[in-house]
């Protein structure tokens, strides 16, 4: 018989696996059995300290286990814990880049993912303050603040002193940073659908007529960024039509721990983007996270799911769609306008999707355009950039971005995350605004 042991060290060199979320199990929810696995995975982190630079969780932890009497992770209390917990904003980038602990390895860490189990757990014992439940209802949110007449009122708002102040106290939204505005004409009323995509080409693993997944924020907050991407999805003879009626992807519920939330959406949302899926189109979405929500996480949360699985493997990056067609001869090529330096964040969520630099690759195929990658965290997450407890740690996590960006010296500043491309803009004080890559690619075709 095998040494598990061994067997397991063996299994190490293996390419690297994600277990199933066992949210379902009673286990899961057990909080001895969390405090025992909170430990030994801490313990671990702790001998390793590898990914002490990537955020404020790992300093967190380091800092409590040097602080305490046996400066090691058993004199750390468990009411600590949180501490650490309360700084993860389930980025995956330790879990992608940088742990080596990974399964199929021995020691079996998924950091973000035991982060995410003890926001759960918290949760239900525990629910979350009202502002923080309506900071992650951004279609509740967004519906509201986008009604015409009251929009101009709240983007007025958004930029006065004595309304921010009131902000900070009752919502948490810390008075300095960077919000963003609201539109009330939506994407759904700036675009139109082509419905049947009769004359769709297929390309590689793209079917060639794509439904686009908008996003709260591509809705309500920058609907400018869908219009684009339609644009420049079109000029590449693929047909295109908005999904209209749907629920958030549940990435803030997510962050937050409200799995029960998530579990709802995802109930309202399935069986639109299933038929669609049958019905032989793709699925894009603008926005990173909500990519990896339902190409990961969903996935991970619902393994025996058939419709869950069908929607991920029918979902894209949009530019990761682009660079398909473009391997299989079927991207248009005829740029008017090259784009110069171009200063590009590379998004956490898309970048642990591990499908390469595709936003990079594309714009690189427009002559006179060279691409300055930047690997760094932009640290806005979903609401940590805003929020008055995390502010002043998010601007420090996105000094270096901010620093890259002013040596690069670009003729534009660009993320596929809007709002981290927002935060960092904002950080840099100089005038200056992000632009979307799908909005540079549309200038590069004139269109």
């Amino acid at each position: 018989m095998s040494n598990p042991t061994t067997t397991a060290r063996e299994g190490s060199l293996a390419a690297p696996t994600r277990h199933p979320l066992d949210w379902q199990s009673p286990a899961f929810w057990d909080q001895d059995a969390l405090d025992h696995e909170l430990q030994r995975v801490f313990d671990l982190c702790h001998g390793c300290r590898r990914c002490v630079s990537l955020c404020h969780a790992f300093p967190t932890l380091f800092d409590l286990v040097d602080n305490c009497e046996t400066m090691e992770v058993d004199g750390v209390a468990k009411a600590d814990y949180g501490k650490v917990v309360e700084q993860c904003y389930l980025c995956d980038l330790c879990y992608q880049t940088k742990c080596p602990y990974i399964p199929p390895h021995e020691w079996n860490i998924d950091f973000p993912h035991l982060m995410l189990r003890a926001k759960a757990v918290q949760f239900r014992r525990d629910g979350a303050p009202a502002a923080a439940r309506l900071l992650s209802a951004t279609k509740t949110v967004g519906k509201l603040a986008s009604i015409p007449v009251l929009v101009q009122a709240v983007n007025w708002g958004n930029h006065n002193n004595a309304v921010r102040a009131v902000l900070e106290s009752t919502l948490g939204v810390h008075r300095d940073a960077a919000v963003p505005e609201y539109h009330s004409d939506s994407a759904e009323q700036r675009v139109r659908d082509d419905d049947s995509g009769e004359h769709a080409v297929a390309a590689g693993p793209t079917r060639g007529k794509v439904a686009v997944f908008v996003t709260c924020y591509g809705r309500f907050n920058h609907p400018q960024m869908v219009e684009d991407l339609v644009a420049v999805y079109r000029h590449n003879g693929i047909a295109v039509k908005l999904i209209r009626k749907n629920q958030c992807c549940g990435m803030p519920k997510l962050e937050l721990g409200d799995l029960d939330s998530v579990d709802r959406y995802k109930r309202e949302n399935l069986p639109e983007l299933t038929a669609l899926v049958e019905q032989g189109w793709d699925i894009v979405a603008p926005i990173p996270s909500c990519v990896l929500m339902f190409k990961q996480e969903l996935p991970l949360m619902y393994p025996e799911d058939a419709q869950v699985q069908a929607v991920k493997r029918a979902i894209f990056d949009p530019f990761e769609y682009l660079m398909h067609r473009h391997t299989a001869g079927q991207l248009n090529t005829e740029f008017r306008h090259g784009l110069g330096k171009v200063a590009w964040q590379v998004a956490c969520h898309q970048r642990v999707q591990n499908i390469g630099p595709k936003t990079r690759q594309v714009l690189e195929l427009v002559p006179g355009t060279d691409v300055i990658a930047i690997e760094r965290c932009s640290g806005h997450d979903g609401t940590y950039g805003v929020k008055k407890a995390s502010y002043a740690l998010a601007r420090k996590i996105a000094k270096p971005v901010e620093t890259r960006v002013q040596q690069a010296q670009a003729d534009h500043f660009t993320s596929d995350c809007v709002m981290a491309g927002n935060h960092i803009a904002h950080g840099l004080g100089d005038g200056r605004s992000a632009e979307h890559p799908l909005s540079l690619l549309r200038r590069a075709y004139g269109i």
